[in-house]
């Protein structure tokens, strides 16, 4: 069976031996193989479907200038620039239907940028010396990567590498055979949320979304899931969002690791797409909670929701400048904007009676988001809580009218 095709990414001056096992494991399975040699100084010990020279001319520029630079950086990020485009191109144009590229730092720097190039649904598989290092910073992970860590693969073919290479060889080529790509073809609504116990609002609306013959797709909202949700935005991919979790946004202004980064609420609007927003969770920040609480957070209430996350809990001051980021980002968006704002909470712990309820909290937050809000956003003010019915009949009302209008395209 030769149904899929592999694109092979990797230095091949320095890892021959290393790529080649790759490719034919790739081959031992059933699947095909095309190679891209991202290597500058030196040459593989046979040709490669993509030589380097393709590559670094793909991006606009040579093996003779990234040489001529004289610095190893420059030099890659000609080359990681040109794979990228090079990768994105072959994709478009049906040649390959899966990844895996093959580095140390440098190759994983590279490979990080040629996988973000590719679409979600794409099978991505970086075979790493540093995987899953803190090196490796989040904003830099396409959505869907998939890593393995390249143990004992520093320098030559041994049994404890082999073993790495060829999961990745099989895994890559059974992600390609059995993946099921987003269709883009139907009507999807793009929501964000967290757990139940925090956020339920997706209940009642899913099923009533899909009655009227959309597709709903939730993002966790605790910053990967986040990066994943503005990504298919910026694509495109959404009728609709319902953007009901907008908590990372403060993550990031506040400085938590826990970030789907500063284009956050963002790319919907860019795009133009309708988009019905509600700061869900607003009060808290969410850090990293097996690593020491940082001094800012010292005089906060937090909890530990578990031993990968702590939340903290804001004061006035920083929920109104939470406000204030709503509305930078919000003032960017090219398409209707329906901001809902219920008066009794926007998360399941800040209820009265409930352990985080603050009440002078959130009217603060609220009276600050009224004041900055922009013109071109259309606050809908709601006597009651995220999660109570009035909440999803309010945002129903909203999308129906859209959609009896043409706002939103069926």
């Amino acid at each position: 069976m030769t149904d899929k095709t592999i694109l092979v990414v990797g230095t091949y001056d320095t890892k021959d031996d290393e790529l080649d096992f790759l490719a034919g494991v790739i081959r031992d399975q059933g699947g095909q193989v095309l190679r891209m040699d991202v290597s500058v100084l030196g040459d593989p010990s046979e040709p490669t479907e993509y030589s380097k020279h393709d590559v670094a001319g793909e991006g606009g520029s040579s093996i003779e200038a990234a040489i001529a630079s004289g610095d190893e950086n420059h030099a890659m990020q000609i080359m990681a620039k040109g794979a990228a485009l090079l990768a994105a191109r072959l994709h478009a144009e049906g040649r390959f239907d899966g990844i895996i590229v093959l580095g140390g730092t440098m190759g994983t720097d590279l490979a990080l940028d040629v996988c973000t190039a590719l679409s979600l649904g794409v099978p991505k598989y970086i075979v790493s010396t540093v995987s899953f290092s803190p090196l490796i910073p989040a904003e830099r992970l396409a959505a869907d990567t998939q890593m393995i860590l390249w143990a004992g693969g520093l320098y030559g073919l041994n049994s404890v590498c082999k073993a790495s290479l060829s999961q990745a060889a099989g895994a890559v080529l059974g992600a390609a055979r059995a993946v099921i790509k987003p269709d883009l073809t139907k009507p999807l609504i793009g929501m964000t949320s967290l757990g139940k116990s925090a956020l339920t609002y997706m209940v009642p609306l899913k099923p009533a979304l899909e009655e009227r013959g959309f597709e709903v797709a939730v993002f966790h909202a605790t910053g990967m899931g986040g990066r994943a949700f503005e990504s298919l935005a910026g694509q495109g991919a959404f009728a609709c969002v319902f953007d009901f979790c907008t908590q990372e946004l403060g993550n990031h202004i506040h400085g938590s690791n826990i970030s789907a980064g500063a284009d956050r609420l963002t790319n919907a609007g860019l795009r133009g797409t309708p988009q019905i927003v509600a700061p869900g969770c607003y009060d808290l920040v969410d850090i990293v909670g097996w690593q020491p609480l940082p001094e800012k957070w010292s005089n906060h209430m937090h909890h530990a929701h578990n031993r990968l996350l702590t939340s903290i809990v804001l004061n006035t001051a920083e929920r109104e400048e939470v406000a204030r980021s709503h509305a930078t980002q919000l003032a960017k968006a090219k398409g209707p904007v329906a901001l809902l704002l219920p008066d009794q909470g926007l998360g399941e712990w800040d209820r009265e009676g409930a352990d985080l309820h603050d009440k002078p909290g959130l009217d603060a937050f609220l009276a600050e988001m009224r004041r900055v809000l922009p013109p071109q956003v259309a606050a809908h003010h709601i006597h009651g809580h995220i999660n109570d019915d009035i909440f999803a009949q309010t945002a129903l009302e909203i999308f129906d009218d859209w959609c009896a209008r043409g706002v939103v395209k069926a």
